[in-house]
């Protein structure tokens, strides 16, 4: 175990632009709680919209009320971001290249959400929407308190609020019956 951490540590302070991409991609520095780089925190941004609108568009058709209802909410809310983190790259504040494809792992995903129904699609969905929306949190938390570029640091901590929100509403998917629950 020291041995790892040992390892982690001489990755970070060996390669700091290195370890910041790798770190976003194996979770490392979710786990220590480092900042990540403006590159990869917009991607991981940009993406973690794309599938919040591109999976709640699913829920509005498949999901039972509840969902609907989420789902509704975070295609307005996730559109939101996604127009502002855009503004901040295309204006000139912020230099990186957002995506315009979802990530491998975001893509299969929603294919799996396209292929179910029912009781199936709920489970996945709710799940995904938790998993997703802790994942954003972490994100952006760490780059409000140690990001890099100031207005993107400015704007995560003023989208936050917004996000911890999401988290506490898909933590109550699927736990109170809606009415007009469709399977």
């Amino acid at each position: 175990m020291k041995r790892t951490i040992i390892a982690i540590a001489c990755m970070l302070l060996a390669g700091p632009a290195l370890a910041q991409s790798l770190g976003e991609k194996t979770g490392v520095n979710s786990a220590l709680g480092v900042a990540p780089s403006t590159a990869d925190f917009v991607k991981q941004v940009a993406i973690s919209d794309m599938f919040e609108i591109e999976s709640s568009k699913l829920a509005e058709q498949k999901g039972n009320a509840q969902e609907k209802s989420f789902a509704q909410q975070m295609v307005t809310d996730h559109t939101k971001t996604s127009t502002e983190l855009k503004g901040l790259v295309s204006g000139g504040k912020v230099e990186a290249t957002l995506p315009t494809a979802l990530d491998s792992p975001h893509q299969s995903k929603l294919d799996k959400l396209k292929s179910t129904s029912g009781k199936d699609f709920s489970s996945d969905y709710n799940s995904y929407q938790v998993s997703a929306h802790e994942d954003a949190v972490s994100l952006l938390e760490r780059y409000a308190k140690g990001g890099e570029n100031a207005a993107l640091k400015d704007w995560a901590g003023k989208t936050l609020p917004a996000l911890k929100h999401h988290l506490d509403m898909a933590k109550e998917l699927g736990k109170a019956p809606s009415v007009g629950q469709t399977k």
